[in-house]
């Protein structure tokens, strides 16, 4: 029980670095002694220390003979740091209580077994899953290298994102709204495609309150290359990030040429269907080192998205309003499923008040956290 205890409070340091640690993940630290805090930190990429050096650093000789709690196994290996697993050893610790395994395959189990024969006792998967939850995205990258994804939507209580004329702004609240701005800061990326900056021409950026530590790369969907050269998304604006345009061998020579000028950079990728293959997206933000993207698009993406199969997580915000219409439009458009066992069913699913409105989040997988 006191270890769930000082991991509670390493996961709450852990969520303080929330947008601020990629590439890196949120690692929170607490050491204890005698039943007293004698030293705690967290990750900040820009700060360069690891959380638990961090904690050591101020706890100092009073961590002799202490335990070190941390949610993810410490490194073992130099990177812009040396190994956090020596600087543990030094500290003279005894205990270390982590919450799980780092399965990047430079740690991967071995910053454990150094602890261990280094005489330290080690104590693995303490709240195990919400340890994995804090680092979902770094999870999936360090062992796919591939992003984490989360399909982000507004929408009217019968499933609609904008009226049969077209209408969408706002369907939900401004409460609503600000927590999309919440998920912009977790997230390293945003995809939309190009019939939502042709219709609403969006800036894409990240505007909330904390601070930020990549800028938000915007990602846009565009076969044909028919996106507005005046589009906010090809200006760097306030809080914009590098803009990346991914069209097929079918759009226009001439105007990839003329978007580059403009600052966005354009990729040329296969086709699936007719519409730009997302899963080569996925995999081409991958190789960016990318570790997070947030879809928020329009009827059609949202469809691709899916049935790619490279959707993690969903998240719905729902007004409490109906907007009727066979005609209007649905969050999920496309050609949809034949059979009822073709559907995708959510696991985890939870519910919670935003302002009016109702969030729906739920993973695409079983064992989420595992990536």
């Amino acid at each position: 029980m006191q270890d769930e205890h000082w991991m509670r409070l390493a996961l709450e340091l852990a969520a303080r670095g929330v947008g601020q640690t990629s590439p890196n993940p949120q690692v929170g630290a607490v050491v204890v002694r005698d039943g007293q805090v004698v030293g705690q930190g967290f990750h900040v990429y820009r700060e360069i220390r690891h959380g638990e050096v961090k904690a050591l650093d101020e706890a100092g000789n009073a961590a002799q003979g202490a335990t070190l709690c941390l949610n993810l196994e410490p490194c073992c290996h130099q990177g812009r740091t040396p190994p956090c697993v020596d600087r543990i050893v030094r500290s003279g610790v005894r205990r270390v209580v982590a919450g799980t395994l780092d399965p990047n395959p430079l740690v991967n189990g071995k910053g454990f077994a150094l602890l261990r024969q280094a005489g330290i006792e080690v104590v693995e998967g303490v709240l195990e899953a919400e340890a994995r939850r804090v680092n979902e995205a770094y999870l999936k990258f360090a062992r796919l290298r591939l992003p984490f994804v989360t399909l982000k939507a507004g929408m009217s209580l019968d499933g609609k994102i904008a009226t049969q004329a077209g209408e969408s702004r706002w369907i939900t609240s401004p409460e609503a709204r600000q927590y999309g701005q919440r998920l912009r800061l977790e997230n390293d990326a945003i995809l939309v495609g190009v019939e939502t900056v042709a219709k609403d021409n969006p800036q894409l950026t990240y505007r909330g309150a904390q601070p930020k530590g990549r800028p938000l790369v915007r990602v846009i969907l565009d076969s044909q290359l028919r996106i507005p050269t005046e589009s906010n998304v090809l200006t760097a604006g306030e809080g914009g990030g590098p803009t990346l345009i991914f069209t097929t061998g079918r759009s226009d020579v001439r105007k990839r040429q003329f978007i580059q000028e403009q600052g966005g950079e354009v990729v040329l990728a296969p086709e699936k269907d007719g519409w730009v293959d997302l899963q080569f997206v996925v995999e081409e933000l991958g190789r960016r080192q990318i570790l997070s993207l947030l879809i928020e698009g329009g009827s059609q993406v949202n469809w691709s998205a899916l049935e790619a199969g490279g959707v993690d997580k969903v998240v719905f915000l729902v007004a409490p309003k109906i907007l009727g219409g066979t005609n209007s439009i649905p969050v999920v458009g496309g050609k949809g499923v034949a059979r009822l066992e073709e559907s995708f069913p959510l696991y985890s699913l939870r519910s919670f008040p935003v302002g009016p409105d109702i969030a729906l989040e739920g993973y695409l997988h079983p064992d989420p956290p595992a990536g």
